[in-house]
């Protein structure tokens, strides 16, 4: 197997689509986190009773974060993939966020995307055309399921499609700098 973290992300800036790998299917509570040494996705951690992911979970590829590891992403499709399913997205904006642990502060944004194959979510190629109730309810998500790793998520802002372009153009360049 090829590692999947350094796998192509595919970006076209035009279409604004890339390649994203599901680590965390919709509606699971086991939380998986790939691991590029072994090439082989592990269980990371358990959600408590009645706590689930809203959506599909995963990473894009070829790309570094501020916090060492691949660009997160949260995918909306009709219907949940699978871990370590490679899909096609159609990125449509941020959840712009900084975290704290053990009292440092970093950028984590989290990238909202729609799989190109879909149905239900055929016609959304921005943040604006998803209902703020939906977006509010995904920051709370993320700012819960971080409290219980002792860490404090606080959403800054929010971005459309450019801006989630633009992150992933910085990220690709630093994972490339960390590449050499």
């Amino acid at each position: 197997m090829r590692d999947l973290a350094s796998f192509s992300n595919g970006l076209d800036q035009k279409t604004r689509q890339c390649n994203a790998i599901i680590e965390t299917p919709k509606g699971r509570r086991n939380k998986f986190d790939y691991d590029p040494e072994t090439e082989l996705f592990e269980l990371a951690k358990l959600l408590p009773e009645g706590m689930i992911f809203p959506f599909d979970f995963g990473f894009i590829p070829s790309t570094l974060a501020d916090d060492g590891d691949p660009l997160d992403l949260m995918v909306l499709m009709d219907e949940p993939a699978h871990v370590g399913c490679l899909l096609r997205v159609r990125l449509i904006g941020v959840i712009e966020a900084e975290q704290t642990e053990k009292g440092k502060t970093k950028a984590n944004p989290r990238l909202l995307a729609a799989a190109v194959n879909s149905y239900s979510y055929e016609n959304v190629t921005d943040i604006a055309d998803v209902r703020p109730s939906l977006l509010d309810q995904l920051e709370q998500f993320f700012v819960s399921y971080n409290k219980l790793e002792g860490r404090q998520f606080t959403p800054t802002g929010r971005g459309g499609s450019a801006r989630a372009v633009e992150l992933i153009q910085q990220a690709m360049k630093a994972f490339r700098k960390k590449k050499r």
